[in-house]
């Protein structure tokens, strides 16, 4: 058995070394697991902050096909699609090799990036061209049918991404929790959030740190302490550390910032009551448990946000294509599309102007009862989310 499994991992090595040499420069790190072995490359090209790849491959056969995992906006691969919930192989990352994939992991340079080094230019369409080069790479080398497949702003990017792929061998699109245009009232209020954006970008302040992880990590190290948040039934007071991080995660929606209100309810789905003082609030939340989520967000990197990026998905979402536009009418692959109730919505536009472009192969659903980070982090997601992918 041992020397099955070592030859095994040898089979998987060889595959992810030709990755390796294929993408060129950086120190990669190697991690076998069980069936399973893990590259991470920082790819490095002289800028301020790499892009990095992360690849699992499975030790027991080869891959049928790749999928880009796709992380969401101040996320990593790490954080979003390898966090466990509950078993070590609990996860995005594994549910799609187990289907015979060789799952490549594309994280953004902001979340190598220190505050100074953000730049004013990642905007989606920079975003888009780092994952080009990675994909065009290991095409080259591998010539194997690929999907892209992204939560949140990534979703986006797998979106755009199709949207300028040209290969015979792209065949799938995953967009999980992500929204195309709005209509009516909630396309003004986008107009307004990518106005906020450029403002913040005039201003020479070229990023947004959304403050998440530290919140949750307070949250966790000194529950019962006093946040510095006013509470809400009555703002002289504060909330406690582990309501503001509960009230962060289901009332998302509820906070202040030009962004929040894209979320129906919230990040996760939960129940949250105000008692008489704010050591008194009762929540819960339903689908992910609270330590999943600070593995989570521990695991993130700078977890900054590039304003421009901000600016450019608001821009979809306000239908503004002067600003910065999706090209639906030229996604032919599959599309399948999959939002969650309490995150972003039953907003099904995008997938209805992909479907008026031509593309009969487009589905979209709503996971009732989650919120949206729950898409990829609850308990139960192989069920509910993962098995609509």
């Amino acid at each position: 058995m041992r020397e099955r499994q070592h030859g095994d991992a040898a089979k998987g090595t060889g595959l992810l070394t030709r990755i390796e040499r294929a993408l060129g420069t950086g120190t990669a790190a190697y991690l076998p697991g069980d069936g399973w072995i893990r590259l991470t490359l920082p790819l490095d090209d002289g800028g301020p902050a790499p892009v990095t790849v992360d690849v699992i491959a499975d030790t027991a056969r080869a891959p049928r096909g790749i999928v880009y995992l796709l992380p969401g906006g101040g996320l990593n691969f790490a954080a979003e699609f390898f966090t466990p919930g509950g078993r070590g192989d609990h996860n995005l990352a594994h549910e799609l090799r187990r289907r015979g994939l060789l799952v490549v992991g594309v994280t953004p340079r902001e979340d190598a990036a220190a505050a100074a080094d953000v730049s004013a230019e990642w905007g989606l369409e920079s975003h888009r061209r780092d994952l080009a080069g990675v994909v065009d790479a290991l095409d080259r080398v591998l010539e194997l049918p690929y999907q892209y497949a992204g939560h949140s702003a990534g979703a986006a990017l797998a979106l755009d991404a199709a949207s300028h792929d040209t290969s015979p061998r792209l065949r799938r699109v995953v967009a999980l929790d992500t929204t195309g245009p709005y209509t009516g009232d909630l396309a003004l209020r986008a107009a307004d959030t990518r106005d906020a954006y450029a403002t913040r970008l005039a201003q020479g302040v070229p990023f947004v740190d959304p403050g998440l992880a530290a919140v949750i990590a307070k949250a966790v190290a000194d529950p019962d302490g006093v946040s510095p948040a006013p509470w809400p039934p009555e703002p002289a007071l504060r909330f406690t550390h582990a309501g503001l991080a509960h009230f962060a995660l289901i009332r998302t929606a509820a906070l202040p910032g030009p962004a929040n209100w894209i979320y129906t309810r919230g990040h996760s789905a939960g129940t949250y009551t105000f008692g008489a003082t704010p050591a008194e609030d009762r929540f819960a939340l339903t689908h992910t448990p609270a330590a999943t989520w600070h593995a989570a967000t521990s695991a993130l990197g700078s977890g900054l946000l590039p304003a421009a990026l901000m600016r450019d998905l608001a821009a979809v979402w306000a239908g503004d294509d002067a600003t910065y536009g999706i090209a639906w009418d030229r996604i032919t692959a599959e599309v399948v599309w999959v939002n969650t109730e309490l995150g972003r919505g039953d907003h099904p536009r995008g997938a209805e102007l992909i479907r008026a472009g031509g593309n009969e192969h487009v589905s979209f659903t709503v996971v009732p009862g989650y919120g949206h980070g729950d898409a990829v982090w609850a308990t139960a997601a192989a069920s509910d989310v993962w098995s609509r992918l």
